[in-house]
């Protein structure tokens, strides 16, 4: 009862709204005009001009027929008849000018089978065209009274059996029916018996809900409803139901606040039987072409489930989130942009509140949240060779608490130049001239806690750092076919704050102090390489292989670094780890990753990078009659060797490629790495694994590919830009049409386009990795693996019934992930959707019953039975 009483309100209230905005003259029973005039004479068609009494001039036409009765001053006109007086315009199959008493009257026409066809259109100034049976018009007082009107409001319809239009601006309705369905017989809608429309107001007598013509026995005696040309502040109305955990349910109850033209504000609260509650608001802005975002904070406090109050753990969870969206168009500030995606707050918010009570799937398995406010500038400084960006960032994981909080990072960069070049230069560069030089400065201000401690943590727990970068390179072609390259990098680290590594006697372990001040810390090296390409082709005179194209990309290089981990440059420094110090552990004074890598490096560095391809014969192509197929694409080894290094010179190599099958459909990206030395007893030992008859140890490999299949794929394209874009939509789409796609990014289950028959989405990925490590209870070696595969997709069964699924197989541990299948029924008007996950902690499934408009998108009828229920 409570839902149909809202439905019903709503309807009202948006019918009362409308109906001023159409400004409406009226239509009448269909019936054929002609069939009352004695045609004595006719004209063929042309437009003339009438002048009489009247303020302007009354310009008609018609295409088929005219017939002028001169002695009472009335003109017939048949056929695509059209009648234009100032800013009033009608057209019709039949019109009656009276300019005597200077009134219309315009109907349609009935055709040999009995159906009405070419009913009266008529618009007035700014208003959109209106639909009628017939109408009458006086073109000097704008009085107005129509028949059967049929009216396209703002996404909804209304269809009224007699409106009549008064010289105040008044309208006054009569059997009125307001709907979202566009059908001549609604399936639904409000009933109006009555009612006055008014610029500020409307008034209505009896009016009640109607549904496949059916009254219900819910309605209302009289409704005064205000009308403004601002957003109107109002009640939101709640939706109530149970829960075995939480028990009955009050749900978003609400005030909706239109704070000005570019803000707006609702603040909504759930209760629970039990004692939990939910408190949220949500704001939206928007100033066109600048800038629009959201802002939402929510909070909760949710009791445990089966803990007896007054027992040590009836306490209750408090929860919050907050989540801030903010875009700008670029054309506001060229070169300047700001944008924000947070979500942040407790971990455990999405789990013990139900994703906010929405069940959404993806909140309730989201692993982690993540935010972001960036700023950027993209040139400045002496001839615009500077840019800088800033950002807030932040990282969380929600399994066990984690926060990663950066306040904030920075950077500026330069572009390279090219310092003893001239601007006046003629001619190729000379050798000096060639060289370049850059820079770059990033800072961070960062602290990594837990989502318990943050607030308790203060300024000094922030890790703090500036680091400066300046390369230095030169390159230049060698004998043509070689590319040779050279170059230096500095590079520098600013902190706040060092450590120190002590024993302490009293706890028996080493314990770290943190000293505050400035402190810095640098590295640099000089590098040189030489790289080339080699070419290689096989050709075939028979068969479809025409040949294969191999290129080799070889690249060599040496560098040099000191060994920073000296005592001369005071990074690091021993401590000991038992009382008699005869054990030492050398440590970094500076932040993990904060220090250069001790050891000095004298490398070889090599790297090989191949793409294959084949040129198979094609009939399709009459131009080259052949067809290039990539086999491998980006197929690279890298790795080094370190003439100075005490043990294991040769580095791990690690390669990465990709390929693609099925006409590039199916992408197959691939990365790995092997270590060249033998495991003994599985340990790493400095000999290599080529000594004893073996290439090298795999020690690291994955595997992944995503694959897209939809029978329609220009319609999904068509479909998301109109979402993302309403000012550039696809041929055909209405802008209500694009508001109902826009609902796919709030609810998944909003908007369903059945105008796409089918699409499958399957990514799969699989990791091994072997650390060298040997288990303890198998004595085998230590292996990590993940493999698992993940798909959704969904299907048209019949022209109105679509079912949708996601799912998945994690192939380690031989079990299904989250699954989850919607069913889907077009009601024309109406959207019935079926959601259910079988099986696993968030078993659980969902009915709902909702209007498709965009417009009435919250008057939907709802079953829930979730993981939250325990019956």
């Amino acid at each position: 009862m409570k839902l149909i009483t809202t439905f019903f309100l709503n309807l009202i209230f948006f019918a009362a709204t409308v109906l001023y905005a159409q400004q409406p003259v009226v239509q009448d029973s269909a019936r054929n005009p002609a069939a009352n005039v004695i045609k004595t004479d006719t004209l063929p068609k042309k437009s003339i001009n009438a002048s009489s009494s009247l303020s302007s001039e009354v310009i008609y036409s018609s295409d088929d027929s005219m017939h002028i009765d001169a002695k009472n001053n009335i003109v017939h006109l048949y056929g695509n008849a059209r009648v234009k007086y100032e800013d009033f315009e009608l057209d019709a199959d039949y019109i009656r000018l009276d300019q005597k008493n200077k009134k219309i009257f315009a109907s349609g026409i009935y055709d040999k089978r009995g159906r009405y066809r070419n009913r009266p259109i008529f618009k007035q100034g700014s208003e959109p065209p209106a639909t009628t049976d017939s109408l009458l018009f006086n073109i000097e007082t704008k009085k107005g009274l129509s028949f059967g009107g049929s009216y396209d409001i703002e996404g909804g319809y209304i269809q009224a059996a007699k409106i009549k239009k008064n010289e105040f601006d008044e309208g006054f309705i009569k059997d009125a029916t307001y709907s979202t369905c566009n059908l001549q017989h609604p399936h639904f809608g409000i009933h109006i018996t009555k009612g006055i429309v008014t610029k500020k107001q409307i008034i209505t007598k009896v009016a009640y809900l109607e549904i496949e013509g059916i009254p219900l026995p819910v309605g209302v005696p009289f409704g005064f409803f205000p009308k403004t040309n601002k957003r109107a502040s109002g009640l939101l109305f709640p939706t109530f139901g149970e829960e075995g955990a939480r028990g009955f349910f009050m749900r978003d109850l609400g005030y909706y606040i239109g704070l000005n033209d570019y803000w707006d504000l609702a603040a909504y609260g759930s209760l629970y039987s039990n004692g939990s509650y939910e408190l949220r608001t949500q704001s939206r802005y928007q100033k066109r072409y600048k800038y629009d975002g959201s802002l939402g904070i929510r909070f909760s406090s949710t009791l445990p489930e089966g803990v007896v109050e007054g027992t040590p753990g009836y306490k209750s969870r408090r929860d919050f989130n907050v989540m801030w969206s903010h875009s700008q168009r670029p054309e506001v500030n060229p070169g300047t942009t700001f944008s924000a995606q947070v979500n942040a707050g407790t971990s455990s918010y999405f789990q013990n509140t139900a994703a906010g009570g929405t069940y959404d799937i993806n909140q309730l398995t989201r692993n982690s949240m993540s935010s972001s406010i960036n700023y950027s500038k993209s040139s400045f400084g002496p001839n615009d060779i500077f840019s800088f960006s800033t950002s807030l960032a932040h990282r969380q994981e929600i399994e066990s608490g984690s926060i990663y909080l950066e306040l904030p990072r920075f950077n500026l960069s330069m572009t390279t130049i090219n310092p003893f070049d001239s601007k006046d230069r003629v001619g190729e560069q000379k050798w000096y001239q060639r060289i370049n030089v850059g820079y770059n400065m990033d800072g961070s201000n960062s602290i990594d806690t837990g989502d318990s401690t943050l607030f308790k943590r203060g300024f000094k727990d922030f890790k703090n750092s500036i680091q400066h970068n300046i390369p230095i390179g030169f390159s230049t072609n060698v004998m043509k076919f070689f590319q040779f390259s050279t170059g230096g990098t500095y590079r520098e680290n600013w902190y706040l704050q060092t450590y120190r590594e002590r024993f302490s006697n009293s706890l028996n372990k080493v314990v770290q102090d943190t000293v505050r001040g400035f402190s810095r810390v640098y590295e640099y090296g000089v590098s040189a390489s030489l790289s080339t390409k080699v070419y290689g082709t096989k050709s075939f005179k028979r068969g479809k292989l025409m040949a294969i194209r191999h290129v080799l990309t070889p690249s060599f290089g040496v560098s040099y670094r000191p060994d920073f981990g000296s005592d001369r440059f005071g990074f690091y420094r021993n401590v000991p780890l038992d009382s008699v110090a005869n054990n030492v552990k050398r440590y970094s004074i500076f932040e993990p990753g904060g220090a250069p890598s001790p050891g000095k490096q004298a490398n070889l560095n090599f790297s090989f990078d191949n793409n294959i391809e084949a040129k198979v014969r094609s009939t399709k192509d009459t131009v080259n009659n052949f067809v290039k197929v990539p086999i491998l694409q980006g197929l690279s080894f890298n790795g080094y060797y370190n003439f100075v290094a005490d043990s294991f010179k040769l580095s791990t190599i690690s390669f990465t490629g990709r390929t693609s099958f099925f006409k590039q459909k199916v992408g197959i990206n691939f990365r790995g790495e092997l270590d060249p030395y033998r495991y003994v007893n599985n340990r790493r030992v400095d000999q290599l694994a080529i000594t004893t008859g073996k290439l090298a140890k795999l020690t690291n490999f994955g595997i992944s590919t995503d694959y897209s299949l939809n029978i329609n794929s220009n319609a999904i394209k068509n479909r998301n830009n109109a979402a993302a874009n309403r000012s550039n939509l696809p041929n055909g789409m209405t802008p209500q049409q694009a508001d109902q796609l826009a609902l796919v990014s709030r609810d998944p289950y909003g908007f369903v386009d059945f105008n796409v028959p089918w699409d499958f989405v399957a990514s799969y990925s699989f990791n091994l990795t072997y650390n060298g490590l040997t288990d303890p209870d198998s004595q085998q070696p230590k292996t990590t693996i993940v493999n698992t595969l993940n798909f959704n997709g969904n299907f048209n069964v019949t022209p109105l019934w679509k079912i949708g699924y996601t799912s998945g197989y994690d192939f380690k541990n031989k079990d299904l992930t989250m699954t989850q299948f919607t069913i889907y029924r077009d009601l024309h008007c109406w959207d019935l959707s079926f959601s259910w996950i079988p099986f696993g902690i968030y078993k659980s499934y969902t009915v709902d019953l909702k209007v498709r408009s965009s417009i009435l998108q919250d008057l939907k009828l709802s079953r829930r039975k979730s993981h939250f229920d325990t019956f």
